[in-house]
């Protein structure tokens, strides 16, 4: 029986093995972690993160071919296949920082692998990690080896949250990158059947390391850059009274272009694309291509443009003045069908709300009053390192409250700040909220998910990016 092993029970290592086990039932796949609490939620009835489907997939596998584990040095000793899924976080103090990845834990994980193992293993890069990642991880490894031999293969994960367990079933590729020596493709082979047994055999591509590496970076950065494009449009289409999402569908019919990733929105977010955009950028100044690396560093400074343009409309538009309004946050998730926080721009936005004084409250299908409250007084990067190295949170904002469900966030509001696109939001009582709330009341929409027309027809005072804007709008003109 082949074994499995994947170091890190997070976004990428938990589902991705929960699918091998699944596809799998003659591996034996272990998902292993230091972090107790995490662990224990994996085995308990509230798994830690929330993807549609994956529930079923656990319940159905755990305890048979799929566990989860703190014993990390039993399971990496056993294991054939190592796949390391720890956290790349972006540094933030020394060289590179702001920028590089910090790959603290991944050279912990791989001096743990060299101390351990007792057979010749084939350790997969699943992580996001700076291209030659692979050579420092098989410098180490041969340098402690032991006499063990060490395959390193780079196998990027391409998921999309709210979607990852579809993603898993049907990829549009599974990527596999490793040395062009004869032990080399001897472990690309052996992954290569790991996939094999549900993945299409032409869908399962094979490179050499550096290329997987920097694919994963340059999907990431091609994705985002598609995003920052569409919202640059969206401010012209604001200032002519052209409509975004028309725009986007008349470029996104051209077959070379097509239309995924245009919609207009407050701005990105996730774990992957901001990091991985700074790391290109890094990696690029390194290598002495100053040019290249200013073109990647503007798909973020659009993307920061985007959500300051956002405040300043929601500011200008209420009398240039926030203070003491109470503004409903509709969404908190950086996207819908995900509890995941991380560079969420509702980070951004309420940030910059609570520096013009106003008074939050908001609601989100499946984030917490915690994680909201820690979000919000963390510094930047922070959220990427472990929780128990993250500064102490301060005392709890006295300007935000999270409530349970829309019309209690809306109720006596001065305006509602649509920032994730959850279904539900499109199909609430409009005319109650408008009901309850103070005069005029105001609707700005950084998801393009409600009916414009609809709710201008109640009363609200609507903005949606990238739409023509109303009179009122166009009387009280934001400053970006």
């Amino acid at each position: 029986m082949v074994k499995i092993c994947c170091i890190g029970a997070g976004y990428v290592g938990g589902p991705t093995m929960a699918v091998i086990a699944l596809k799998c039932p003659a591996i034996e796949v272990a998902v292993v972690d230091i972090s107790v609490s995490r662990i224990a939620a994996w085995n308990s009835e509230q798994l830690p993160i929330y993807e549609p489907g994956l529930e079923e997939i656990v319940k159905q596998c755990r305890g048979k071919n799929l566990f989860f584990s703190t014993a990390v040095e039993k399971h990496v000793a056993e294991a054939d296949i190592i796949f390391v899924s720890v956290n790349t976080p972006t540094k933030t103090r020394g060289l590179g920082a702001g920028k590089a990845a910090d790959l603290t834990y991944w050279e912990s994980a791989a001096r743990m692998i060299a101390d351990v193992s007792k057979s010749n293993k084939i350790v997969v890069e699943k992580s996001t990690v700076p291209v030659k990642t692979a050579e420092a991880i098989e410098k180490i490894l041969t340098h402690n080896s032991k006499g063990i031999e060490y395959q390193i293969l780079s196998n990027p994960e391409f998921l999309a949250e709210g979607t990852a367990i579809e993603d898993l079933f049907k990829p549009d590729r599974v990527l596999i990158g490793g040395r062009e020596t004869a032990g080399g493709q001897k472990a690309v082979q052996a992954l290569k059947e790991v996939y094999a047994n549900w993945v299409p055999e032409d869908r399962i591509i094979t490179t050499n390391l550096w290329s997987a590496e920097l694919s994963k970076l340059a999907a990431n950065a091609f994705l985002a850059q598609r995003i920052s494009s569409v919202n640059a449009m969206s401010a012209l289409c604001e200032a002519t009274g052209a409509d975004v999402s028309q725009v986007a569908h008349a470029v996104g019919k051209d077959t070379r272009i097509g239309p995924k990733f245009l919609n207009a929105s407050v701005g990105f977010g996730g774990s992957c694309f901001q990091k991985d955009i700074l790391n290109l950028v890094y990696i690029c100044e390194c290598n002495g291509l100053p040019e290249v690396a200013n073109y990647w560093k503007q798909v973020i400074r659009v993307n920061d443009y985007q959500k300051n343009r956002f405040v300043n409309r929601v500011v200008s538009s209420m009398f240039n003045t926030v203070s003491g309004k109470k503004i409903a946050i509709l969404g908190f998730a950086f996207k819908k069908d995900t509890g995941d926080t991380r560079e969420t721009p509702a980070i951004d936005v309420c940030k910059g709300l609570l520096g013009d004084k106003a008074q939050l409250s908001i609601y989100d299908l499946q984030v917490t009053e915690e994680q909201i409250q820690r979000d919000l007084s963390m510094n930047k990067f922070d959220w990427d390192h472990p929780i128990h190295l993250q500064p102490a949170s301060s005392i709890e904002m006295k300007q935000v409250s999270v409530v349970c469900d829309a019309y209690e966030a809306t109720k006596g509001a001065h305006g509602i700040c649509i920032l994730t696109e959850w279904d539900e939001f499109k199909t609430l009582d409009y005319k109650k909220i408008y009901d309850n709330m103070q005069k005029p009341a105001f609707v700005f929409d950084g998801r393009n998910v409600v009916n414009v027309g609809e709710l201008r027809k109640i009363g609200f005072i609507v903005y949606s990016i990238g739409k023509p804007l109303d009179s009122w709008l166009k009387d009280m003109p934001a400053v970006a």
